[in-house]
C-alpha cells in the first residue's frame, strides 16, 4: 500500500500504463502473426500489405519504447526479404 499521495499516484498510472503496453504488445505480436502467415502463403499482394501493416505497429512499438529499435528493423528486414522471395 503506498504510503504517500503521490506513491498513490504512480501506482494508479503504472496499472493504467501496464493495462496500455499489454494491448500495444498484443497487437504488434498479431500484426508479426499475420505478416508471417501472409508470407507464408503465395499471394504476393496481401504479403505486402500485411508487410506494411506489420512495419506500422512496430514502428509505433518501438516509438512508445516496447521494442528495442534493432530488434524491430530485423523483424521487417527479414520479413520483407522473404515477401519478395514469393513468386509472382
Amino acid at each position: 500500500m503506498a504510503n504517500t499521495k503521490s506513491a498513490a499516484k504512480a501506482a494508479r498510472q503504472a496499472l493504467k500504463r501496464k493495462a496500455i503496453n499489454t494491448a500495444r504488445s498484443s497487437r504488434i505480436k498479431s500484426s508479426v502473426k499475420a505478416a508471417e502467415a501472409a508470407v507464408d502463403g503465395s499471394d504476393k499482394a496481401a504479403a505486402a500489405a500485411a508487410l506494411k501493416a506489420m512495419q506500422t505497429e512496430l514502428s509505433r512499438g518501438v516509438k512508445h519504447g516496447l521494442l528495442h529499435r534493432n530488434a524491430a528493423a530485423r523483424k521487417m528486414s527479414r520479413l520483407s526479404k522473404r515477401a519478395k522471395a514469393i513468386k509472382s
